[in-house]
């Protein structure tokens, strides 16, 4: 028997990934204008050290090349887009070949893997090399501070809409990460559920803690992740109803970190806690076929 799905469709994984590039674009434009050429090199290097190292691994097991399906170039861009725009080049490779290598490809490659791998590899990276990482000076002429928001307190909803602040190359201009997310939902790759809901518990508990919510989702990498990795197919639950519970999760746990965990920023974290539970949440969720006998 082949592997699910079984019903034919005009979608592709090639076609999926090909609209998740374009909707990155407006990022990756915005990368360039707030910081530099340097964004261009490090999201360079990503996406080729993913590719590659898909490749190769696909040489040397003697594996179908499954490049062509453009999931490494997508793994590639969204590790890029979570790292400081000065974070060291062969670092970020290293990054990339173990999102690619460890979280991906030994688990049996794309729709098998139990991690998103570009939030995986960041995570790697944070705990490798912590002081980079966190590194966030730049020599971009649109921005006065080296600090993010997140640890200066900074709430000026100009600057965070248009990115002119520090941060990760890709998270940092709200506009060009909404302009991404509607494409995206326009063309049917992703709906609002998971994005509206990650936001949303995000919001909720934002406001139990007594923090402004309009800053928590204005800053950070909570934006970029609503729409471009907490929606990642493989390891995000089915049901719509288990959408919602995913979205929350992340949402909310992000913003408790924030509040009471040592690192500003958790939405790595969450999102890696909550592709954990999602095969629970699919259990929980799981609708019974009309007819269908439960086991017990």
């Amino acid at each position: 028997m082949r592997k699910s799905p079984y019903i034919l469709s005009t979608s592709t994984t090639t076609k999926i990934m090909g609209d998740v590039l374009i909707a990155l674009v407006p990022a990756f434009v915005a990368s360039v204008v707030i910081f530099g050429y340097r964004s261009v090199l490090l999201t360079l290097v990503c996406v080729v050290s993913c590719v590659v190292s898909e490749s190769l691994y696909c040489l040397a097991l003697r594996l179908g090349q499954s490049i062509t399906d453009l999931s490494a170039v997508v793994t590639g861009v969204l590790l890029a887009f979570s790292l400081p725009v000065g974070f060291p080049l062969w670092m970020a490779a290293v990054g990339s070949v173990f999102s690619v290598v460890v979280v991906k490809m030994l688990f049996g490659g794309i729709g098998e893997n139990v991690a998103n791998p570009a939030v995986t590899g960041r995570i790697f990276l944070f705990l490798s090399f912590g002081k980079e990482i966190t590194n966030w000076a730049n020599t971009s002429r649109l921005i006065n501070s080296s600090a993010t928001p997140l640890a200066e307190g900074e709430s000026d909803i100009f600057k965070l809409l248009l990115g002119f602040r520090a941060g990760c190359i890709g998270e940092t201009c709200i506009i060009a990460i909404l302009i991404g997310g509607i494409y995206l939902v326009a063309r049917k790759v992703i709906t609002f559920t998971t994005p509206i809901s990650t936001l949303a518990g995000a919001a909720a508990v934002s406001l139990i803690c007594g923090r402004n919510p309009v800053f928590d989702l204005l800053t950070g990498s909570l934006m970029l992740a609503a729409f471009f990795m907490v929606t990642d197919y493989s390891t995000s639950p089915v049901s719509k109803k288990g959408k919602v519970i995913f979205g929350l999760g992340v949402g909310a746990i992000s913003v408790l970190i924030r509040e009471f965990g040592t690192y500003p920023e958790g939405v790595s974290f969450a999102i890696l806690l909550m592709n954990i539970l999602s095969p629970l949440i699919d259990k929980m969720t799981f609708r019974m076929p009309f007819g269908g006998v439960k086991n017990v």
